[in-house]
């Protein structure tokens, strides 16, 4: 099915510029070896839906190279797609017709030879768990059940490579968990898996490693723990009881009395304030006193390990949850880039 490589993409200095001069991939080079569960993890906005599909073969590069399953984009687009699936933000799933009768649809699309179609139907029902509602009409089913529909019409003809772009967005936590479930099973089936994501959680449970991009550019790359590492300490959480100033006042005492030897971030929280140090568990006490001394209640404390919403912040400055929805709506394809795609591919 694909050229034999180790690796499922390789890009080298990719930039895509639409028409009216926005640059929303900027020199992004990146590996992925085959069997990874990689994540590409970012606010709205940042690049992550043009670069997946760039890679997908829905937009051209305007530089740089591509190669996907060892086939290049713009001289192999159409073996690319053979080898690939693609599950978009939006769902492809056709509600008038049955689960089976979608799954039948994108086999003939994807060309799955008709005497293997009914078993892989019947296998991909299964797995993500659709089987008792196989011959009832989508229309009826909730999110969840509509984005693992989607996600199984990805995979009716068996692709090396899975992109995933944004999958559960807008799915309660327990679709979510159940959605996990299944890219896991499929990854640990051999898939290769390329996911993008603003949230969190879902890279530090699902991908072995990241790629941080923002503003079209990759600003850290590496496991959820080696990003976690790149955080530089432990955060306290102090939360205070909100008198007038309270937050500003103990963030200014953490900044000017010397407490911790290193020098601590110290951002401002919803009810208190975190400090970021490599000495927040040794010195944390001393700031529980110093705080009190300054006439400042303190109502809770905590000492714990970073996140990567930790890491996101000390990168960018700013909380991926802070990020506004309406920025993705400079991610989506603008009338001047559609000319760069390849017509039929969608």
């Amino acid at each position: 099915m694909s050229h034999e490589t180790d690796r499922a993409i390789e890009m080298d200095g990719v930039e895509v510029v639409y028409g009216d001069g926005t640059r929303a991939v900027d020199g992004v080079s990146l590996s992925v070896p085959r069997g990874e569960f990689f994540g590409f993890l970012g606010p709205n906005g940042a690049g992550k839906t043009t670069t997946i599909k760039t890679l997908a073969t829905l937009l051209r590069p305007t530089s740089g190279s591509i190669r996907v399953n060892g086939f290049d984009v713009e001289a192999d687009p159409q073996q690319v797609r053979e080898t690939i699936g693609y599950m978009a933000q939006e769902t492809s799933v056709i509600t008038e017709m049955t689960a089976r009768e979608n799954l039948r649809f994108a086999c003939d699309a994807y060309g799955v030879p008709s005497g293997e179609r009914d078993d892989r139907i019947a296998e991909l029902l299964e797995l993500v768990d659709l089987a008792d509602v196989a011959d009832k009409r989508a229309e009826g089913f909730s999110g969840g059940m509509k984005k693992r529909l989607d996600a199984a019409m990805s995979l009716v003809h068996r692709p090396s490579l899975v992109f995933l772009d944004e999958p559960t967005t807008g799915l309660d936590p327990k679709a979510r968990n159940r959605l996990w479930e299944y890219f896991e099973a499929i990854n640990d089936r051999g898939t290769t898996i390329f996911l993008t994501t603003q949230y969190l959680e879902e890279a530090d449970q699902l991908c072995g490693r990241l790629s941080v991009i923002l503003d079209g550019e990759i600003v850290a790359e590496g496991s959820p723990a080696d990003l976690k590492r790149e955080v530089g300490g432990e955060i306290l959480d102090v939360e205070l009881d909100d008198g007038p100033g309270a937050r500003e006042r103990a963030a200014d005492l953490v900044r000017e009395d010397g407490l911790f030897p290193d020098e601590p971030a110290v951002e401002r929280t919803g009810d208190g304030i975190s400090v970021t140090s490599r000495a927040a568990r040794q010195h944390g006490p001393d700031l529980l006193v110093a705080l009190r001394d300054a006439g400042i209640t303190v109502t809770g404390f905590n000492v714990r390990s970073p996140t990567l919403d930790d890491v996101f912040l000390a990168i960018t400055g700013q909380h991926v949850e802070d990020e506004s929805s309406d920025a993705q709506a400079s991610e989506e394809t603008p009338p001047e880039a559609t000319a760069a795609t390849d017509g039929g591919s969608r």
